[in-house]
């Protein structure tokens, strides 16, 4: 796809086409292009937040998922509460648990040490 090709699609996504849209968001997916599913996640695409959960959780960003899980998505917080699990990340568990979430205290009493 060129430059220009990528320019028109984001045009057509941006001026309502979901059909566009979900061709970006597949794009991007294939490409693993981070900041293009960001972009289009905080456009407001549920379908790009949901790509940019699930790539972030495969390739482990816990930032991307904190951002995401701290704006609100109670998806990546589970993603994140699965990724700091399996990390043995405390730290992450317990900030998650101060916030209200229970599964994350829940994840963090099966973990602590007594």
């Amino acid at each position: 796809m060129t430059d220009f090709d990528l320019y028109a699609l984001r045009e057509r996504a941006e001026n309502g086409d979901e059909t566009a849209l979900d061709e970006l968001i597949q794009l991007a997916v294939e490409l693993g292009d981070m900041d293009e599913l960001r972009r289009l996640a905080d456009g407001g695409s549920a379908d790009a937040t949901d790509e940019l959960i699930q790539l972030a959780g495969e390739l482990g960003d816990m930032q991307e998922l904190r951002r995401l899980a701290d704006g609100g998505s109670s998806d990546a917080a589970d993603q994140l509460i699965e990724l700091a699990t399996e990390r043995d990340d405390l730290d992450e568990l317990r900030r998650l648990a101060d916030l209200g979430n229970i599964t994350a205290a829940e994840q963090l009493a099966e973990l602590a040490p007594e």
